[in-house]
């Protein structure tokens, strides 16, 4: 997975900074050294979001990859165990 630059923090103040501040969006981008179809993406993932939903989305997303993990090792011992049990028929 590709690391990234910036926390969601940094990110949230980066989008309230170009929405506040009044200048084109390519100038504001720039300034922040961001491009601006990463900026356009922010905004349409942490848009209207403070800093407490976005550590809420972080903790569910992190949660969710922890539980898809579990799913796949059950799925994986269930199939070993099915194999298991045709080959002994």
């Amino acid at each position: 997975m590709k690391k990234t630059r910036h926390t969601t923090e940094q990110i949230i103040r980066i989008l309230r900074e170009i929405e506040g501040s009044g200048q084109r969006v390519e100038d504001a981008c720039r300034a922040h050294e961001i491009s601006t179809p990463t900026y356009f993406r922010w905004k349409a993932k942490y848009g209207g979001m403070d800093l407490k939903e976005a550590q809420r989305l972080r903790d569910l997303e992190r949660e969710n990859t922890e539980l898809k993990k579990l799913l796949a090792e059950q799925m994986l011992k269930a199939r070993a165990l099915e194999i298991a049990l045709e080959k002994n028929l």
